[in-house]
């Protein structure tokens, strides 16, 4: 097993920028503006040959109890909890400020292995600075600069120190096949501000791994956590994926705003499931619809949940109108399951998993050529293409050429003068006669060519 890294620090001292460089990519938001990192996210990281797995951490600040910052606190100290090493960083060019000295403290308290990192010290800047962290009293500081990629050198031979002490360390070296039933599923939990996400995640897992509270937008990065459901036939590994409340691009005025909503679609681009959450009481705003028209676009398998289902009084006529509601204005993911469920109280949260499972299996499906051809060839019959100019279009031959999503191809005469109401229905006959609903069918038209004409 790898060992953890924490890095830890007050607001902006560079923590995220760490991060993403060991982790060797953009993961953490970064911004000049303090305070960005609010929930603990985890990664695999690297240094040289030196692997090993990477916290990043909000930045610490006093704050009265019921405060959001205190919150992000007691973050922060479950991630040093779980660490073997602990990264506590400070600004050089600014110096040592109380809040160091006394999170320093803290930190101290925890005894756990520390390396002192004097950040922004880039061309010899901060040397006062470092000078002054000696008074921390947590060993001698290791200059850096995490955005210019110095003094990696030196914290690599302090962490190799504490990897030796520590019995050797790597971080895992497995590399999974998009169908090892061992690969985590991925599963991307989105929809507009203070919808429940975080809220839903930590229940389902069974604990507050994430901030949550009744202010809007908390969660400002993408942040996975891995998980793994126990079903009755098999246990799926699962990396649950909670992103930023995703608003009308209108209202998305700051930059920090627009970066977490990158963020978040950046997620649903990299989720197998997408599961859009929204609010039972106000249904289906229009950002819903064009969140869960965005996971279709991008071929993810999709499930919608009404998340706190337990304050809505006339249930039944409720989940009725809100079905008829999600086939009329969500027709390009006919029969998309639909789960009632309250993320706060837990009520009908086990429905879920079984349904991202169901339309997982789904959007890995596999449908034999013969079968069909001749399920083509039965539709053809029914309903035969139009004659444009007073020539029919034949439709010859049907193939599948990929999953994720299930991907066709059929041969057709002049494929270009086919009505897009036709490759419709033939895309709607497939998802009913193999029983494909809620995931994207892709259905390409492949015009055949003409052996008679030279250079075609």
């Amino acid at each position: 097993m790898p060992f953890k890294i924490a890095i830890i620090g007050r607001p902006n001292v560079g923590k995220s920028t760490l991060f993403n460089r060991l982790a060797g990519k953009k993961l953490a938001l970064v911004d000049d503006q303090p305070g960005v990192t609010r929930d603990r996210r985890e990664a695999d990281g690297k240094l040289a040959d030196l692997k090993f797995k990477i916290i990043d951490t909000a930045g610490l600040e006093e704050a009265p109890i019921d405060a959001l910052e205190t919150r992000m606190m007691a973050q922060t100290r479950v991630a040093i909890e779980e660490a073997d090493v602990c990264l506590f960083m400070i600004d050089a060019r600014i110096g040592i400020t109380p809040e160091d000295e006394k999170f320093a403290a803290m930190v101290r308290e925890s005894n756990k292995p520390i390396v002192l990192l004097a950040n922004k010290a880039e061309g010899g800047a901060g040397t006062d600075g470092i000078y002054e962290s000696y008074g921390l009293g947590i060993g001698e500081p290791v200059p850096i600069s995490a955005e210019h990629n110095e003094g990696m050198g030196d914290l690599y031979a302090a962490l190799q120190a504490l990897a030796d002490a520590l019995g050797g360390a790597g971080a895992d070296d497995e590399a999974y096949e998009w169908d090892d039933p061992l690969k985590p599923l991925r599963v991307a939990i989105v929809g507009r501000p203070n919808a429940g996400k975080s809220t839903l995640i930590n229940q389902l897992i069974g604990q507050d791994r994430l901030l949550t509270g009744p202010e809007a937008g908390i969660t400002r990065d993408s942040i996975s956590v891995d998980w793994t459901w126990q079903a009755q036939e098999r246990a799926w590994p699962v990396k649950l994926f909670d992103t930023a409340g995703m608003r009308k691009r209108a209202k998305v005025q700051e930059k920090l705003e627009k970066l977490s909503v990158s963020d978040g679609i950046r997620a649903v681009k990299f989720a197998e499931v997408v599961v859009v959450l929204f609010d039972a009481a106000t249904p289906l705003e229009k950002q819903d619809l064009q969140i869960a028209d965005l996971a279709i676009r991008e071929g993810r398998a999709l499930v919608m949940a009404a998340n706190k289902w337990d304050k809505i009084e006339d249930r039944d006529k409720a989940a009725k109108d809100l079905r008829e509601m999600v086939g009329r204005l969500l027709p390009q993911a006919p029969g998309v399951p639909i789960i009632f469920l309250s993320a706060l109280t837990g009520r009908a949260i086990e429905k879920l998993m079984p349904a991202v499972t169901s339309v997982y299996v789904d959007w890995n499906a596999k449908v034999k050529t013969s079968d069909l051809n001749v399920w083509l060839q039965d539709a053809v019959q029914r309903h035969p293409p139009p004659a444009v100019s007073g020539r029919r279009i034949r439709i010859k031959y049907i193939a599948q050429t990929r999953t994720r999503p299930p991907t066709f191809i059929a041969q057709c005469q002049r494929a270009d003068e086919l009505p897009e109401s036709y490759r419709r229905y033939l895309v709607n006959g497939i998802r009913e006669a193999f029983d494909l609903p809620a995931v994207p069918v892709r259905l390409y038209l492949n015009k055949q060519k003409n052996p008679y004409v030279k250079g075609d």
